[in-house]
C-alpha cells in the first residue's frame, strides 16, 4: 500500500494510506438503506463493495431486545445524539435529533413500529416529476423484501429478509381497551393498519422475528457478512468524497486514528441518512453555495437542495394516571423487571418482545381531508423525560399511566441541516422550522382537539383516573395552541435533505438516485423523499434501499 500525507486543513497532516484495492461500489452508512445496499449489490458475486459505518458493531444485547430501544436512545456509543437549533415555532426550544451511529443505523435504536406510508404519498412523489416511484412501482419492493406475519397477498410478502410482526394479541389490556374507546370515538376498526388503506385504528406491526428486533442489519447484513466480496468497516467516520473533475472516485475516512481513503471503480454512495447524507456533501463541496462559502469550502458543485427542504413528524401526548394496571406495574419494581427478563429469556415473549407504541391508527382530522392526515399513537406506558426533549424510557413512572398521543402525516413546514464549519467531526446546526405554516397548527390543534374527544368516550372515562398532561382546563385555541408548541416534540423523521426530482435547482438527485451534475455519485437514503411519508419511515427507508440497489444494478447490464 502506498502511503501520502493528506493535510486536512482541520487536524493537521496525518498518513494517509491508499488502499491498493479498488471496490466497485463504495457504501458510506450501514443504516437502514445501507444495509440493503450491501446485501444486493454482493448477492450475484460479481461486484466488490465496501461498506463503512461510523458506530459499532449491532452485536449488543439491548440492541437486539425490542423493548431495548429505551437505553439505546440515550448512548452515545450507538447514536449520534444530535440537538436541533432553538425552534422559533416551539417557543425557541430545541429538539432532540436521535440517529443510529450502529449497524443497521436508526433501525437498530428505533420503536420498530413498521409503516408503509399511503398509496398518495408515492403517488404524489411521481407527480413531482419521479417516475417509477408511484404506488403502483413501490409496492412490489415492499412485498419483496417483507416476510410478513399475515402472510402472502395482495398487500404483503411472505419470505423476504424483513420480518414484520402481528402484536394483536400479545399487547397490554390496555391497548385493547383503547382501540375500543377509538371506534367509540367514531373511528373505524382495521385489523391491517398496512393493507389496502391505512385508515382506522388497530394494532401496530413491528420489525421483530422471534422475538428479537428485525434491524435492517439482522435482516439485511448478517446473511451477507461473510460474503467474500463484501468488505464491512466499522468505526469508519467518512470525512469527504474523493473527485476527479465531476466524477465522484472515492471517500477518505477515519479509522482508529488513521487517516484512510478507498477508491471506487463504479459508484460511491451516500447511505448517511437525513443529518449526515447532507453533512458529508457540504464539506466535500457539494451543496449551498453560501453555506460552503460561510465555511471557507471550495464550491465543487453548487445544490442549494443538498441540506435544505428538511421535514419531520411532530408529536403530541396526553398522558394520564391509570384506575388498571399498565407497564408501569411491570417496569417499575425490581421484581416485575426480573418477572418480564424471565418470560424473555424462556419463551421471547412478553414486553420486553414488543414496542411501547401498541396501538394506533390514522384518521382524517377535518372535512375537507381528502385521505387521512393524523397518526395516532397509543402506550400503556407513562415514563420521566429528560431535560431538553431527550425522550428516556428507563425512568418508569411509579404509578399506573398511559399515553396516547397524534401526530401529523404530512406537515409543510420546512427546515435545513447546514454545517457548522468544515470539520466533518462537528454536528450541523439542524433546524427543523417545525409549526411554521398556519397548516401544521390547524392539524395539530385538530388531533388535540381529537384528543380531548377520545379522552370523553365511555371507555376511556373507565380507564382515567386523572389527566397528568396538560393537566390544566384549555379550551379556546390559543391556549391549546400554547401548550402545543410548549410541549410537543420530533418523533425523529427527518427526510427531505437531498430530495429527489427532476430540477437540479429544486433538487439534489434525479429519480434513478444519482447525484445532478456529479458522474459515479448516488444517494440512497431518507434524504431523498421529496416529501416526508405518511407515518414512520424505516420501512420507505428500506423500500428507498431495496428499490435503489435494483437501479443501481440495472445501470450495469
Amino acid at each position: 500500500m502506498a502511503e501520502n500525507c493528506y493535510k486536512s486543513g482541520i487536524r493537521g497532516c496525518h498518513k494517509t494510506v491508499i488502499m491498493a484495492t479498488e471496490y466497485d461500489y463504495i457504501i458510506v452508512g450501514a443504516g437502514s438503506a445501507g444495509c440493503v445496499l450491501a446485501n444486493r449489490l454482493t448477492e450475484n458475486g460479481k461486484y466488490k463493495v465496501l461498506l463503512l459505518e461510523a458506530g459499532p458493531s449491532d452485536l449488543r444485547f439491548w440492541i437486539q431486545v425490542p423493548i431495548g430501544y429505551g437505553k439505546t436512545y440515550y448512548n452515545n456509543q450507538y447514536n449520534w445524539m444530535y440537538q436541533s437549533e432553538p425552534i422559533p415555532g416551539l417557543l425557541g426550544r430545541t429538539n432532540y435529533v436521535p440517529r443510529g451511529k450502529v449497524l443497521g443505523g436508526s433501525s437498530s435504536i428505533n420503536a420498530m413500529v413498521y409503516s408503509r406510508g399511503q398509496a398518495g404519498d408515492f403517488d404524489d412523489w411521481a407527480a413531482l416529476g419521479n417516475p417509477g416511484w408511484g404506488w403502483k412501482d413501490v409496492l412490489p419492493v415492499y412485498k419483496r423484501m417483507e416476510d410478513h406475519a399475515l402472510g402472502e397477498g395482495p398487500w404483503h410478502g411472505a419470505g423476504g429478509p424483513l420480518g414484520v410482526s402481528d402484536i394483536s394479541k400479545d399487547v397490554h389490556a390496555l391497548t385493547h381497551r383503547w382501540v375500543t374507546a377509538a371506534q367509540e370515538a367514531g373511528l373505524s376498526h382495521t385489523s391491517d393498519l398496512n393493507g389496502a388503506t391505512i385508515e382506522g385504528v388497530g394494532y401496530y406491526q413491528i420489525n421483530t422475528r422471534h422475538g428479537q428486533r428485525c434491524s435492517s442489519a439482522r435482516a439485511y447484513l448478517w446473511p451477507a457478512r461473510k460474503r467474500a466480496n463484501l468488505r464491512i468497516e466499522t468505526g469508519a467516520l467518512a470525512t469527504r468524497v474523493l473527485f476527479e473533475g465531476k466524477r465522484a472516485v472515492g471517500i477518505a475516512y477515519e479509522q482508529r486514528g488513521q487517516q484512510l481513503e478507498a477508491r471506487a471503480g463504479r459508484e460511491v454512495i451516500l447511505s448517511l441518512g437525513a443529518i449526515n447524507t447532507p453533512q458529508l456533501l457540504q464539506v466535500s463541496g457539494i451543496g449551498p453555495v453560501e453555506v460552503l462559502k460561510r465555511h471557507g469550502i471550495a464550491v465543487h458543485h453548487a445544490s442549494e437542495a443538498v441540506g435544505n427542504h428538511m421535514q419531520d413528524h411532530l408529536c403530541f401526548d396526553h398522558t394520564y394516571k391509570s384506575t388498571m394496571p399498565s407497564l408501569n406495574d411491570v417496569f417499575y419494581p425490581w421484581w416485575g423487571k426480573l418477572l418480564a427478563g424471565m418470560q424473555y429469556v424462556l419463551t421471547r415473549r412478553g414486553p420486553l418482545s414488543l414496542s411501547v407504541n401498541q396501538g394506533g391508527g390514522y384518521f382524517r382530522a377535518r372535512p375537507d381531508s381528502q385521505r387521512p392526515d393524523i397518526q395516532l399513537y397509543f402506550s400503556p406506558l407513562t415514563y420521566e423525560k429528560a431535560p431538553a426533549g431527550v425522550r428516556k424510557l428507563t425512568g418508569v413512572d411509579p404509578y399506573s399511566g398511559f399515553i396516547m398521543s397524534i401526530s401529523p402525516c404530512r406537515p409543510t413546514s420546512r427546515g435545513h441541516v447546514h454545517i457548522k464549519s468544515a470539520d466533518p467531526h462537528e454536528a450541523p446546526a439542524i433546524q427543523p422550522n417545525f409549526m411554521s405554516t398556519n397548516h401544521d397548527v390547524e392539524e395539530m390543534l385538530a388531533g388535540a382537539r381529537f384528543l380531548r374527544r377520545l379522552a370523553e368516550t365511555p371507555t376511556m372515562k373507565g380507564m382515567i383516573k386523572e389527566e397528568l398532561k396538560p393537566g390544566k382546563p384549555l379550551s379556546t385555541d390559543d391556549e391549546i395552541v400554547a401548550d402545543i408548541r410548549e410541549r410537543t416534540y420530533s418523533v425523529f423523521h427527518p427526510c427531505g435533505t437531498a430530495r429527489m426530482g427532476p430540477d437540479p435547482k429544486e433538487a439534489a438527485v434525479d429519480r434513478r438516485l444519482k447525484v445532478h451534475g456529479i458522474v459515479g455519485l448516488r444517494v440512497v437514503d431518507a434524504s431523498i423523499f421529496p416529501t416526508v411519508t405518511s407515518g414512520n419511515i424505516n420501512a420507505p427507508s428500506i423500500m428507498v434501499g431495496e428499490k435503489g440497489a435494483a437501479l443501481i444494478l440495472e445501470d450495469v447490464r
